[in-house]
């Protein structure tokens, strides 16, 4: 599988990358917090780390961690105009649940 980028989200991301010439990508991953478990990170990648899986799709590079790789493996990245601004939105086949708010999340190795 792999980390994709819907096209909205993969033009945003180029605009992103030249706007910051320092930037080799986009770090993608996840941290623990919130009420279901886990919460989505999304910035610019400045350096490779050693553990980091690299996904290519249209000359932007993808970095996860090993971490985050089992829990946003196959996930698609998205982007959606909403009133005023535009935020991603993350279609990962590994969550099982969300909590209320929307800013946490289950995935299927957390139920085991």
């Amino acid at each position: 599988m792999a980390v994709t980028l819907a096209p909205a989200a993969l033009d945003r991301v180029q605009r992103y990358l030249v706007e910051s010439p320092d930037a080799i990508g986009l770090r993608f991953g996840v941290t623990r917090t919130g009420c279901s478990g886990w919460q989505y990170k999304a910035d610019l990648a400045r350096s490779q780390g050693a553990d980091d899986t690299i996904f290519e799709q249209d000359g932007v590079r993808i970095y996860v961690d090993a971490l985050s790789l089992p829990l946003v493996d196959g996930t698609q990245i998205d982007l959606v105009k909403q009133r005023l601004g535009e935020q991603f939105l993350f279609r990962n086949p590994n969550v099982t649940a969300e909590c209320g708010c929307g800013e946490s999340f289950t995935t299927k190795a957390d139920a085991a």
